[in-house]
């Protein structure tokens, strides 16, 4: 992900503010690339990221999927050996 490290000074507004400046902290979610933590009576309520950082944590949890469930078929036994599956490649293209 290309955010750096959240500044607790900086990045931890309550909604009041966000309703009252939401351009100007968008922009800052923008700029910096950090996520911004969205208080609703004192506890947090939300979680505000930019596009990309977005996407980029959902295709690294689809791949980090993946990998699990790959390492599963693994440990499983549930895997075909080369040989075999160049075997069945070999047989479809005739």
């Amino acid at each position: 992900m290309s955010s750096s490290l959240m500044d607790l000074t900086e990045d931890i507004k309550p909604i009041s503010d966000f309703r009252a400046n939401a351009a100007a902290l968008l922009k800052q979610v923008q700029e910096s690339g950090r996520p911004l933590v969205l208080t609703q009576h004192g506890r947090s309520a939300a979680i505000l990221v930019d596009v990309q950082s977005y996407q980029e944590l959902i295709e690294e949890l689809h791949t980090l999927r993946e990998i699990a469930a790959a390492r599963t078929d693994y440990a499983t036994g549930n895997v075909t050996k080369h040989d075999d599956l160049m075997a069945r490649l070999r047989d479809r293209r005739k």
